[in-house]
């Protein structure tokens, strides 16, 4: 497995490009800290030429990788206006996630 080695994977309906060493943060998912998670949906093997599309995933192909914490994203203000209603809303939102490693990927 060369350093060059990339994937494309699909989890929490996003597609995220990742390379041994990556650290992501994904869509929060439910698994302990220092578990490693495998996933299957791979999308894309390889750089270049040598680039394996699937269709829609990859046979055969696995991304491990490994859960280092959970957390909150920054904080949205949702503002809801309506103009001469005296109609006013205000609410935060803080996005829940997950990093990941990502340690292997085989195809």
């Amino acid at each position: 497995m060369s350093s060059q080695e990339q994937a494309v994977i699909k989890t929490g309906g996003k597609q995220y490009r990742v390379e041994p060493g990556a650290v992501i943060r994904v869509e929060k998912l439910t698994a302990d800290v220092g578990a490693t998670i495998s996933f299957d949906e791979v999308l894309l093997v390889g750089k270049g030429a040598d680039a394996q599309i699937g269709t829609p995933h990859v046979s055969g192909a696995k991304v491990e990788a490994e859960v280092k914490k959970h957390g909150r994203g920054k904080k949205v203000i949702v503002y809801k206006f309506k103009r001469r209603k005296n109609y006013r809303r205000k609410a935060g939102h803080r996005q829940p996630y997950t990093a990941l490693e990502i340690k292997s990927i085989t195809a």
